[in-house]
């Protein structure tokens, strides 16, 4: 078992993240004081592990509700949201009771969310199944709803008490899902110069042991999920509320936003869109003269060799319809749609000036 500190700048806020298999005690250890919890998780998750989830609580001095909710991003809304908060009403949740987000990362999103909402904010723990929950989006402190109007535009910075990331949920994950978060992967090998760690190369361990990382090789796992919350907890501990640094996270986001906006968030997986849109960054730094050929056939071989260029826009989905998106979100400053581009060797810098043909352009290459 591995144990990193998330450790806020310039504030109190402090969280363990716990990395390994049969972390069962570790879940325990939040729970001693707690005489109430509302549990979310999907009805994919609840159908696997419905009777370890209860077997395990049921041993427990704790009263737990399960608020199970639809599977998909799509149900990342402002109706579920309301539903879990019932059911936190309903059990009469008080300040020093907790949520407990048991599954991926729209559960956690979610979740987490609705912990710092209701009774203007309780504890929530994070329980992460999917390896984009493990890598990526139960650590850091953003929690969220989309809208129609895009993804995550309604949220909070709102941490957990802790994180339990044990790996042998992953063995159960179908091979769509363990795609999608090896997308998250791979970004943090491609942005790791800029995360203010010692520079290790993540992008090429990552190149030798594909195989190994794909087939689920518990060491390997371990290690690529630790290193990524190394490299997240790093960025967090400097920018929080992404005044400045933290932005270089959302590599391949910004395209990759605007495309689950506009297929509705039911078409393509979180990292799926990701992928395309990591792709579309590296073509607008090749067509700007910001990366040579080289790095970008290596990098697009990297995202190659896990499957990742395997998607497509859909035909439907209209250029005009993806650059409206793209004005939502979250980065735009004075109008101006900002990319996370690479500019090197596994580096990446923010660019407010990219022109609209070029981006037209690149979203046309990407059908």
């Amino acid at each position: 078992m591995k144990i990193l500190n998330v450790n806020i700048n310039r504030t109190e806020t402090s969280y363990p993240i716990f990395t390994g298999e049969g972390l069962r005690d570790k879940v325990k250890e939040f729970l001693t004081d707690i005489k109430k919890a509302v549990l979310v998780t999907n009805e994919t998750i609840f159908e696997i592990y419905q009777d370890k989830i209860t077997d395990f609580f049921n041993n427990l001095p704790v009263n737990v509700e399960y608020c199970i909710i639809p599977d998909g991003e799509e149900y990342k809304n402002k109706e579920i949201l309301e539903k879990i908060l019932t059911c936190a009403f309903e059990q009469h949740l008080e300040r020093n009771d907790m949520f407990i987000a048991f599954g991926g990362g729209v559960v956690g999103d979610i979740t987490g969310f609705a912990a710092s909402t209701y009774l203007r904010g309780i504890k929530f723990l994070q329980i992460p199944t999917t390896i984009l929950a493990q890598v990526d989006s139960s650590v850091g402190g953003k929690v969220a709803i989309n809208t129609p109007y895009g993804k995550n535009l309604l949220g909070s910075f709102y941490h957990p008490v802790g994180v339990v990331s044990d790996i042998k949920f992953l063995q159960s994950l179908p091979k769509r899902e363990i795609l999608t978060g090896l997308s998250e992967v791979v970004k943090y090998s491609l942005i790791e110069k800029n995360c203010g760690l010692e520079f290790t190369d993540f992008a090429k361990y990552l190149s030798e042991n594909n195989k190994k990382l794909l087939s689920l090789t518990p060491e390997n796992i371990e290690f690529m999920v630790e290193n990524c919350c190394r490299l997240k907890a790093s960025v967090v501990n400097q920018d929080e509320k992404e005044k400045g640094l933290r932005a270089i996270l959302n590599f391949g986001h910004t395209i990759g936003h605007s495309i689950e906006k506009c297929t509705n968030y039911n078409t393509f997986t979180h990292g799926e869109a990701v992928a395309m849109g990591m792709k579309g960054a590296l073509l607008i730094s090749l067509k700007l003269n910001k990366i040579d050929k080289n790095y970008f056939d290596f990098a697009t071989g990297l995202l190659n060799s896990f499957g990742l260029l395997n998607y497509k826009i859909p035909q439907n989905v209209s250029i005009e319809n993806l650059l409206d998106s793209l004005k939502f979100d979250k980065k735009v400053k004075n109008g101006n749609v900002r990319f996370v581009l690479p500019v090197g060797y596994c580096e990446v810098e923010i660019f407010d000036d990219v022109s609209k043909d070029i981006i037209e352009d690149v979203l046309k290459e990407l059908y």
